[in-house]
């Protein structure tokens, strides 16, 4: 029998299954993230997911976020509102991003004393492709009020730089 979503899940895509409650038009995060990607990336995400282990102890429901462009930078936002920065990692390449975190549920409350449970607690992450090349080494990330704002520089292509030859 599957449970009925909750009202946070069906409008931010996070949904969490249980290994026999599948839904058959839903999907688990593993499969997008490992199809249709070349064998360089699939590596890529093999050891980001190695070296993420911390985050991997159920499945990942997937976040939600807001990509847009600025002529200088591309920037993401999503909502992480009650996530621990320990319990957050971020990691930039020069064309994708991988979001990580997890959400850490108060225990002390037994599920018989909910009269209503929306909030969606456990494992996250998104990676997505980026629409151009970005520095990395420059890219700044905020956390304001539960909105995590990424400033991704673009690379700009057209700088050119004139070389001062030296005499040896």
């Amino acid at each position: 029998m599957l449970k009925k979503k909750s009202f946070l899940q069906r409008i931010t895509g996070g949904i969490r299954f249980d290994d026999d409650e599948k839904d058959e038009e839903s999907f688990s995060l593993p499969d997008i993230k490992k199809d249709g990607l070349s064998s360089l990336n699939k590596e890529m995400l093999d050891e980001d997911e190695k070296k993420d282990s911390k985050f991997e102890e159920e499945e990942d429901a997937q976040l939600t976020i807001d990509l847009y462009q600025t002529p200088t930078d591309i920037i993401i936002q999503t909502m992480i509102a009650g996530v621990v920065p320990d319990n957050l990692s971020i990691t930039i390449t020069r064309d994708m991003i991988t979001i990580r975190g997890k959400r850490e549920e108060n225990r002390s409350i037994n599920t018989e004393n909910y009269f209503v449970q929306e909030l969606y607690w456990g494992s996250f992450s998104r990676v997505v492709s980026l629409p151009e090349e970005v520095d990395p080494e420059e890219a700044e990330a905020v956390e304001k009020h539960g909105l995590l704002i990424i400033k991704l520089p673009k690379i700009n292509k057209d700088k050119k730089t004139v070389l001062k030859i030296k005499s040896i």
